[in-house]
């Protein structure tokens, strides 16, 4: 129970000091990522001409889902690096610096994904009574990011210009991913490579519930949720064994 409230007091400073930072404050929350969207919208869907009217919903949620992805594993990647400083100083939980940092973008995510629905409403892909599996696809997206994350942290104070080998990684597998076009045009055998992304199938389902009124692949989703807790945990213990080494590590 004083992990969790460790967690969560740590997400909210770090949300209130994110805010602080910024003339906007907590509108760039939702700015940043409609800017993202809108430069992606008119490279794929306007200059390369998609033509599909569905398009533009499908492009908004593969955005809005792998977004929440990238920055839960891009910041919370430095997580321990950056607070080697603080852990020489104060006994902190080691897993609570990722963990804190998947824990507010996903308070984020959460602003932004509430807009999503509002602009698919508008479009007419209104609500029905299979968003009650929703909640399943944020937890395998929450998971998988969340392994991610310390998977990265873990590494990346013994190896700090890993950094942006990740940046430019996550950019690669972000069109790999599903976000800006269907694995399902794609010929064999790289259609069945892209289909071993977890992402894929998690978007996937998201679209299938938020475009289509469809329920989810459930074996693709239940495939992502059990590998992504596995590698959460073994990504936990790395981390705890690891925990005594950190503060002595150089900045």
């Amino acid at each position: 129970m004083r992990f969790l409230e460790l967690l969560w007091f740590s997400a909210y400073a770090e949300l209130k000091a994110e805010s602080a930072r910024s003339y906007l404050g907590l509108v760039w929350w939702l700015l940043e990522p409609a800017m993202f969207m809108a430069v992606f919208y008119v490279v794929f869907g306007l200059i390369m001409g998609s033509g599909d009217p569905q398009y533009i919903p499908f492009l908004l949620i593969g955005l809005t889902f792998w977004q929440w992805f990238k920055s839960c594993v891009s910041h919370g990647a430095y997580a321990i690096w950056l607070n080697i400083p603080m852990l020489r100083q104060v006994r902190l939980p080691i897993l609570l610096f990722p963990l804190a940092a998947v824990a507010s973008d996903t308070v984020k995510f959460a602003f932004v994904f509430l807009v999503l629905l509002v602009i698919l409403w508008t479009m007419g892909y209104g609500p029905w009574w299979g968003y009650a599996a929703l909640p399943l696809v944020f937890a395998a997206l929450l998971m998988l990011a969340s392994a991610s994350a310390l998977i990265a942290a873990a590494v990346v104070p013994f190896v700090p210009d890993l950094r942006f080998v990740i940046e430019n990684a996550l950019m690669a597998l972000m069109f790999v991913s599903g976000v800006v076009f269907s694995p399902d045009g794609l010929a064999e055998p790289y259609r069945g490579w892209v289909a071993l992304n977890p992402v894929v199938g998690i978007i996937a389902a998201a679209r299938n519930i938020l475009m289509h009124g469809r329920w989810p692949d459930w074996s693709l989703l239940l495939q992502a949720g059990i590998g992504s807790a596995l590698v959460l945990l073994l990504a936990s213990v790395l981390i705890l064994r690891l925990a005594p080494r950190y503060p002595k590590l150089a900045m």
